[in-house]
């Protein structure tokens, strides 16, 4: 028999009345919802006829007798019961019941068989004169139902409602934990009642449980044998032992990932190591007890069997890289940031160990050890990476690039973020240099990037290019674009935002080399591109545009009178804080080419009530309608507007 612990809380009955004065209120367990778990009967009556008994001279209230029955009786009897159905009744009668229920392990419940041969009335009477059929278990773990608990709603009562409530409903397989109740939490009595009554647990997420220690988890290594993800973020009071534990009841796992837990360290990552030979995903952050002791055994344990690992500020030195580098063999997503101690030397040992050769996504963040020297190492011992991105890489110059492009052949994505050293000759010398597979290149806020002051050489173009996306870098403008233009005639997406240094003038030579026809085109934050760009693309890609981004240009009605005549695939048209007006509204309405699912006039203070009409046709396709900071409508045509587009999400 299991361990039954107490529970706190009014498990009175209410004779001839309900058991709460509203018993549909949603505070009571868990809200009746669309995912009810336990339902609470509107009324409960005593099973005590009489509830008085006269001694001596006066009357004395006496108890229910369902309530004298010791706790050890009421979970002989609730195991007992054909169904989950049935329990899951019992657990609505109280608190108390509910607690019993929910500690009933289901290697513990009497099957159907048993159930009958301890009740030989039931096996014998049959009013009808049928034999008394096999009533099937309700109780089949599949584990697929999922449920969620944030803030106060992440209380031990709710999880005790899950779990009676889904052990009849094919079991509960995913379970998501965010925030706590900062009066009564979650804590180990909540994850007990887990442990017992989903056993086919496969998914568990704690986050921001600070009541939540090591007995809980351990309750769920006993209890849920078949975890395979497990997510612990931000729980301060769960240690290495908890591992330790989940390593020997969950040799199933095969996704981890530990945050903000600075009483985990070693020892708890060595165990899940040894012990979990299928471990596939492992994400850790800023665990400070954590070292390269800790990272060794996981990458020398599990060499064949880890594809993706994040770590993310910890205090591991190049050791560990070493180790990657060397074991790394099933490592196809590689994820560094912010690890203070990793130097120069780190990344060269990484790249020239040979054991990545599966790596296809590598991104590094606010390393200082990354330099030139690291960054050719890896483009070499890497031979199938596919997708790279640098975020806060100080060191990283034109060189390290070049270098990079050169040696990593199968390249295909290139992420630049905050690389200050990185100039337009490290930009234009990758895309020489590249492979044949190269297909994108962003730069985001690279304050290295400024316009040329002299003419390139003749330069091979690189015809393997479909997406450039230039974000905030203040010094590139037209004769940059214009060089990018002639370099990569096979553009299909261009994101050209935030940059006050490129006209109409510079963007007029890219329009002209495009090949291909452009697809989507962002020019959100340009303020000196005007009506001359949009005519001309329109113009020359109206035929392959699909997305158009004008937030914030120069675009009057002339911008959107070019768009309704000549994009008849444009879908999504975004003119935000652009000077059109109720006659450029007018002018896509009529148009009979144009189909917008998605438009976005925000800002557009010319746009009026007059506009109503023109918007109710386009409405007929529109499947979003951004109508913030119009001041011109009204609220009044926008109600008119959201009865009339039913289908349309409008933002006002």
């Amino acid at each position: 028999m299991s361990k039954l612990f107490s529970f706190s809380g009014t498990d009175d009955f209410c004779p001839g009345g309900s058991m709460y004065p509203n018993p549909k209120e949603s505070s009571l367990f868990l809200s009746l919802g669309r995912h009810v778990d336990v339902y609470f009967p509107s009324r409960k009556r005593s099973r005590i006829s009489a509830p008085f008994v006269f001694s001596g001279e006066r009357f004395e209230l006496k108890k229910p007798s369902i309530e004298v029955l010791p706790d050890e009786c009421l979970f002989e009897i609730f195991r007992r019961l054909p169904g989950g159905q049935e329990r899951s009744s019992c657990a609505c009668v109280s608190k108390r019941w509910l607690t019993i229920v929910s500690n009933i392990r289901s290697d513990e419940i009497s099957d159907n068989k048993t159930t009958q041969a301890l009740d030989l009335n039931y096996e014998s009477t049959d009013k009808k004169g049928g034999d008394v059929s096999e009533v099937e278990d309700e109780d089949v773990a599949g584990g697929y139902l999922s449920r969620s608990l944030e803030g106060k709603k992440a209380t031990d009562v709710r999880l005790a409602a899950i779990a009676v409530g889904t052990a009849g409903r094919g079991g509960l397989g995913k379970l998501f934990i965010r925030g706590s109740n900062s009066s009564r939490g979650v804590t180990t009595v909540g994850l007990r009642a887990i442990s017992r009554g989903c056993p086919s647990l496969r998914v568990l997420s704690l986050w921001n449980l600070a009541t939540v220690g090591d007995d809980g988890l351990c309750e769920i290594a006993e209890g849920c044998h078949q975890l395979q993800k497990l997510d612990l973020c931000h729980c301060p009071a769960i240690t290495n032992e908890s591992l330790l534990a989940l390593a020997k009841g969950c040799p199933g796992l095969t996704d981890l990932t530990i945050e903000g837990c600075a009483n985990i360290g070693n020892e708890g990552i060595q165990a899940i190591a040894r012990r979990c030979p299928n471990l596939k995903s492992v994400s850790i952050k800023d665990c400070a007890l954590l070292g390269d002791q800790g990272i060794a055994s996981l990458l020398t344990s599990t060499s064949y069997s880890l594809s993706k690992l994040k770590l993310q500020a910890l205090n591991i030195t190049d050791v560990s890289l070493a180790v990657i580098g060397h074991y790394g063999k099933a490592v196809t997503d590689l994820s560094l940031t912010s690890l203070p101690n990793v130097t120069e030397k780190g990344f060269w040992v990484m790249g020239n160990g040979h054991g990545l050769q599966k790596l296809k996504s590598f991104t590094v963040k606010a390393c200082c050890g990354v330099t030139d020297l690291g960054l050719e190492a890896i483009g070499k011992g890497c031979p199938n990476l596919k997708q790279f991105c640098l975020r806060k890489c100080a060191f990283l110059s034109d060189n390290g690039l070049v270098s990079f492009a050169k040696a990593a052949g199968s390249l295909e994505s290139l992420e630049l973020e905050e690389c200050h050293w990185v100039t337009q000759f490290g930009l234009f010398g990758s895309l020489i240099n590249c492979g044949a597979k190269f297909k994108s290149i962003s730069l985001v806020n690279c304050l290295g990037i400024k316009d040329l002051n002299v003419g390139l050489p003749p330069l091979p173009p690189c015809e393997s290019l479909r997406s450039l996306s230039i974000c905030n870098c203040r010094g590139f403008g037209d004769a940059s674009l214009a060089a990018l233009g002639k370099l990569c005639p096979q553009l299909q997406n261009v994101e050209l935002s935030g940059l006050h240094g490129i006209t109409d003038v510079g963007f007029f030579p890219l329009l002209e080399s495009c090949e291909a026809g452009l697809v989507k085109v962002n020019l959100s934050g340009c303020p000196n591109l005007g009506n001359k760009v949009v005519c001309k693309m329109a113009d020359l890609h109206g035929w392959t545009l699909e997305m158009l981004n004008l937030d914030g240009c120069k675009i009057s009605d002339a911008g959107l009178v070019a768009i309704a005549e000549n994009c008849q695939l444009l879908s999504d048209l975004d003119v935000s804080k652009c000077t059109i007006t109720d006659s450029g509204i007018a002018a896509l309405a009529l148009s009979n080419l144009i189909n917008l699912q998605i438009l976005s006039v925000s800002g557009c203070n010319l746009v009026s009530d007059k506009s109503l009409p023109s918007l109710g046709k386009l409405g007929q396709t529109l499947l979003g309608l951004n109508l913030q900071q119009c001041k011109a409508i009204s609220s009044g045509a926008v109600d008119l507007l959201v009865e009339q587009l039913w289908r349309c999400d409008i933002l006002f």
